[in-house]
């Protein structure tokens, strides 16, 4: 397993990725619209920050805005099979968010590990197609 993005919630991807595209001279390497949400990926080099702006008001992300504030919204790991991940992960006890892979944006494959088992932190597992 290897650290593949941080995604973050905010209200204004494009505001976002006019900050962060020449601060961290970090150039879109693609953007979407999915599930409900605006996602756009800033490549670091040696992964990506993930820019995730709600279209519509509902939905995880924007429950997140809502509780939380923008900010860091999950921290995830690419590995060659989720399904496998997920089965370590739940043979060492940490609670799913997934118990299946399901589609992400880009194309991947992704499942989440609840943050009350993993240190307050939302763990997104990632398989690149």
């Amino acid at each position: 397993m290897r650290f593949d993005h941080v995604g973050v919630a905010t209200r204004d991807v494009d505001r976002l990725t006019g900050l962060f595209e020449p601060l961290l001279d970090a150039p879109v390497a693609h953007r979407e619209t999915f599930d409900g949400l605006d996602v756009t990926f800033l490549d670091l080099g040696n992964g990506y920050l993930e820019l995730l702006e709600p279209l519509d008001g509902e939905g995880p992300i924007a429950r997140s805005l809502d509780r939380d504030g923008p900010g860091i919204h999950h921290v995830a790991f690419a590995t060659t099979d989720v399904a496998a991940a997920l089965a370590t992960a739940r043979d060492h006890g940490i609670d799913l968010v997934d118990e299946q892979p399901r589609p992400g944006a880009w194309g991947h494959d992704v499942a989440f590990l609840h943050p009350a088992s993993t240190g307050g932190v939302l763990v997104e597992f990632v398989e690149h197609g």
